[in-house]
């Protein structure tokens, strides 16, 4: 299969509206749980802003940032995926160009409880209310790219890939999520300009 100059775009939005939709399925299963971010479900480029966690800009959906990035590309093999290759291309004798593997970013931001007007710090209450969010945005997150990623290439045993470090976000300037990244494989071939060889 050749690397299209859309594949990486499309994976994105894929991965987005995979995640956006198991985050409002576990709202309608969890009391209290908001969904997908109503009004900031996007693929970014670069580093991820923190634009915004507030309330849902309307009645519907959930409030919060929900963005998926690309953090880097780089070569890989059958062999050593998700690993860098250091393989050297273009010699005598070389065999096809290795795989690509594509880090992936998925970030998701809710509101933090925050000092009341009054200067007084959150209660325990709302502290663990936002961490039961915290942590059931965590587990949907997980669990969504380990059943949709499989499903993004049209191959019989589906795509490969690692789903690699979850991490906290924050809190911080009245926002606290979650970062999650995962390497995908992608085939490191391309039709080449002018029916040039690789």
């Amino acid at each position: 299969m050749a690397l299209t100059p859309l594949m990486i775009h499309d994976l994105a939005t894929s991965v987005l509206a995979c995640v956006c939709l198991a985050l409002d399925t576990a709202a309608g299963t969890v009391e209290g749980q908001p969904g997908c971010p109503a009004c900031r479900a996007c693929v970014v480029p670069g580093a991820v802003a923190w634009d915004s966690c507030d309330d849902p800009c309307d009645s519907k959906g959930g409030g919060g940032q929900l963005t998926v990035s690309v953090a880097r590309i780089f070569s890989s093999s059958d062999a050593e995926f998700p690993s860098e290759s250091r393989i050297v291309q273009g010699v005598r004798g070389c065999g096809p160009p290795p795989m690509l593997a594509l880090e992936l970013v998925v970030t998701l931001l809710r509101c933090a409880p925050t000092f009341s007007e009054d200067g007084c710090p959150p209660t325990c209450e709302e502290l663990e209310a936002a961490a039961q969010v915290l942590h059931v945005d965590m587990v949907t997150v997980y669990n969504a790219l380990l059943c949709c990623l499989p499903g993004t290439e049209q191959r019989r045993r589906g795509r490969r890939f690692v789903l690699g470090v979850q991490r906290t976000l924050g809190p911080e300037g009245g926002c606290v999520g979650l970062e999650q990244r995962a390497t995908v494989a992608l085939p490191g071939c391309a039709p080449c300009p002018d029916g040039e060889s690789p």
